[in-house]
């Protein structure tokens, strides 16, 4: 992520900030694991790695893992050592390793065991992602991401037969056309449109509750650059046409698969005509028209993980209120 602040012509340039605005977007912080992805397909290592007393493993299923929240007020990945893991012949996915050595992997499971103890309990990743530690909320992201495409794709897409897992669950392979499969990543653009005036557009998507606004996004089409995604989705969503773009920064999106590319987008109209399918409502706020709808209820922020509130706190030079915060 580029933490430096936009220069004062840039689109989307913020007011003065307060610290925290520049935070590190979640799940994109440092987490310390090293995929190692060269050991994906050395079969001795894996085996040696999995059979080794410090290796730490985990179960993924639906999206969902088992959380640990301590009496110390931190919430915790629970983890076991391999040998107290539960038996699969397959969905066995490495997911790397730490400065100290450990091996970390995951087990797509069709479900969760049953609780280990009274504090832990299963959590998907919208939930977690807020509570983990850089490394464990690293390692499930990796590991949902992984497990979502799995279970999307276990046909070859060339000759229809099923698929084989390789490269610790990094490779599908077909044995019949020998074709290789990759896990996909979707891009999708997510951008904080502003105007003349420094006033950001935000729009409320249809199945989204009352008064709940964020920033425009939409995916990249094929032969499309990310420039252009940029400027084509704004207009369909919200008729709004765009000049300059800069990009920020990125986040994985594991839900099932996107990558979200963050921007900042100088509007070079104000006439809004929204869509009507994704976008039922948008408006130009200012500053002091945000923080208002904040205090009276009348505006729900955006998600905390979610990229969404970054690009909006860098604009609006403060964190954004959590829920059931009194501004």
């Amino acid at each position: 992520m580029n933490n430096a602040a936009a220069p004062e012509n840039a689109p989307g340039a913020p007011a003065p900030a307060h610290a925290s605005a520049d935070r590190p977007i979640s799940l994109t912080a440092s987490s310390g694991i090293d995929r190692a992805a060269h050991h994906r397909l050395d079969e001795a290592w894996l085996a040696a790695a999995w059979s080794h007393p410090t290796t730490r493993v985990f179960v993924v299923s639906g999206g969902q893992v088992l959380i640990d929240d301590r009496a110390d007020g931190t919430t915790e990945l629970v983890m076991t050592p391999a040998f107290e893991a539960p038996v699969t012949e397959t969905h066995r996915y490495f997911l790397g390793t730490d400065a100290d050595g450990v091996s970390y992997f995951a087990l797509q499971k069709d479900s969760l065991p049953g609780r280990m103890d009274q504090s832990a309990r299963p959590a998907g990743l919208r939930e977690a992602g807020m509570l983990l530690s850089d490394r464990d909320t690293a390692l499930m992201v990796h590991a949902v991401a992984l497990e979502n495409w799995q279970r999307l794709h276990r046909f070859c897409s060339r000759c229809g037969e099923r698929t084989v897992i390789a490269a610790a669950g990094h490779i599908r392979r077909c044995q019949a056309c020998g074709a290789e499969h990759y896990p996909r990543t979707d891009p999708a653009v997510i951008m904080l449109v502003t105007d003349e005036h420094d006033r950001a557009l935000l729009g409320r998507q249809v199945h989204w509750p009352e008064g709940r606004f964020s920033t425009l996004a939409g995916f990249v089409e094929p032969g499309e650059s990310i420039e252009q995604s940029v400027v084509r989705e704004v207009f369909e969503e919200a008729g709004v046409t765009v000049g300059e773009v800069e990009y920020v920064a990125s986040q994985p999106w594991p839900f099932p698969s996107s990558l979200m590319l963050g921007f900042f987008a100088r509007a070079t109209s104000s006439e809004i005509n929204v869509d009507g399918e994704e976008i039922h409502e948008a408006r130009w706020f200012s500053r002091e028209e945000l923080a208002a709808g904040f205090e009276t209820g009348e505006v729900l922020p955006p998600y905390g993980i979610s990229i969404a509130s970054r690009l909006i706190e860098r604009w609006y030079g403060r964190p954004l209120p959590k829920p059931g915060d009194v501004i």
